[in-house]
């Protein structure tokens, strides 16, 4: 690989066919996202965009998740260091708008568990492609926070308000068949299809004429772009939830394995 992703020693990357990288999550904790993989997931579709060598980009996870969401680790330290809280909001905005303007087509191949920062990546790559039984979870409220991330920005335009509020507000489990169903992924296969069809699809996108591929996705991203007041206050929102009460609890609760008890204020 090329030295300009030397500095992304927390992803793999992969050459599968010409004009082609897969950027691939592969680590610990079903490939949950620490610190550093946050900052290099965030930045890496700089790096993607300015490759001369590549046509598409592809993001999957390595083994049996796409990714299990931040680690407990990133957002223990989240809630409990401000300098921290603001660094990791600056790199989710990053993430997200990184992803939107990278000049080159995104497939994602999303297969069991996609939560969180990977799940970001997942839904706003231009063409994802999900198992029958991947497990979509956003996660926000459940941790305690506002359903920041990518949720505000693409969800209600993929999937419809309905859909969006109900998956957002309840964190109710979603597999790739319904996923598919609600218009929040391009495509479902079965899961041991799920890599060897986005990477088909990468191939094709490789072949075909690159200006017309990245104007067109350039002009519909604009769709995106015109969300990001929303997106802002999300993301606003999100981290000053952070500070409070009901994400020390929401932590808790994941790391204990139990229901949360939430006790945070109830008059905002």
């Amino acid at each position: 690989m090329a030295d300009r992703y030397d500095d992304f020693s927390h992803l793999t990357f992969e050459r599968p066919e010409p004009g082609v990288v897969r950027v691939v999550l592969d680590g610990p904790g079903l490939n949950a996202v620490d610190h550093a993989v946050h900052r290099e997931l965030a930045d890496v579709w700089l790096a993607i965009d300015r490759d001369p060598d590549v046509r598409v980009a592809m993001i999957a996870g390595a083994g049996k998740a796409f990714s299990a969401g931040g680690s407990f680790e990133l957002i223990d330290d989240i809630t409990q260091d401000y300098e921290v809280r603001t660094r990791v909001l600056r790199e989710a905005r990053d993430l997200v708008m990184n992803v939107v303007d990278c000049s080159k087509p995104i497939v994602s191949a999303i297969h069991g568990p996609a939560v969180g920062a990977g799940l970001v990546a997942a839904l706003l790559a231009d063409i994802s492609v999900a198992g029958r039984s991947a497990r979509i979870i956003d996660g926000h409220t459940r941790l305690g926070v506002a359903a920041g991330d990518h949720a505000a920005i693409c969800w209600p335009l993929l999937c419809g308000m309905a859909k969006a509020k109900y998956y957002l507000l309840t964190c109710e489990t979603m597999t790739g068949e319904e996923a598919e169903r609600i218009g929040l992924v391009s495509l479902c296969v079965d899961d041991d299809e799920v890599q060897d069809r986005a990477l088909a699809i990468a191939r094709d996108l490789a072949a075909g004429a690159q200006s017309a591929i990245r104007w067109t996705k350039h002009s519909l991203n604009h769709w995106y772009r015109m969300m990001g007041p929303a997106f802002d206050a999300s993301l606003a929102l999100e981290f000053y939830g952070f500070g409070g009460p009901d994400a020390v609890e929401g932590l808790a609760a994941h790391r204990e394995k139990r229901p949360p008890r939430f006790t945070g204020p109830t008059s905002e």
